[in-house]
């Protein structure tokens, strides 16, 4: 698909904008583009394309695409001079992706947006690297060696951060282990 778009076919990066758009909308809500989120995506999208250069052949686009999205949330944020608070996040990932389905149980649901909150809440309180590990291995379901890939780390950099962000995740969480568990 790359090489179809280097080669100058508009309609195939088109498809990639497609292809990728519901991830890269995820994963700038999730680090904190609250209501930026779509700017974020596109102007992402369009250094991509300016970068196609750089990309290299027989890498994979997501994890490539999802570092600059990255990149483009934190220079968003930081231009910005404010920090995003967990409602504004939880209503950009509502916004993004819907979570549960209409048909659900109310008291489920309820529970689910509980969690939901609770997590974010816990995330917030991660430093950056142990946050961003977190949010591209779960959040954004990407497995080791794209997550190693889309924040330019080795895998066993990846490993530890995760395992260290988990454990911290696990201390904060109500009932997981945290200080506020009652037994």
């Amino acid at each position: 698909m790359i090489a179809r778009v280097r080669a100058g076919e508009a309609e195939a990066y088109a498809e990639l904008v497609r292809a990728f758009t519901g991830i890269a909308l995820r994963a700038a809500a999730a680090l904190g583009a609250g209501p930026d989120a779509e700017d974020v995506v596109q102007q992402a999208f369009f250094k991509a394309y300016c970068s196609l250069g750089r990309f290299r052949d027989g890498s994979a686009f997501k994890p490539w695409l999802l570092a600059i999205v990255a990149n483009e949330t934190r220079n968003t944020v930081r231009s910005a001079v404010r920090q995003r608070s967990v409602v504004g996040r939880e209503a950009a990932l509502a916004e993004a992706e819907p979570l549960i389905p209409e048909s659900a149980d109310p008291a489920v649901a309820a529970l689910r947006d509980e969690r939901r909150a609770a997590l974010l809440a816990a995330l917030d309180q991660l430093g950056d690297d142990h946050r961003m590990v977190v949010t591209y291995r779960y959040l954004l379901e990407m497995d080791e060696a794209e997550t190693a890939e889309a924040l330019g780390w080795p895998r066993g950099t990846v490993k530890s951060r995760l395992n260290r962000a988990l454990r911290k995740l696990g201390r904060l969480l109500p009932g997981e282990g945290g200080e506020e568990r009652h037994d």
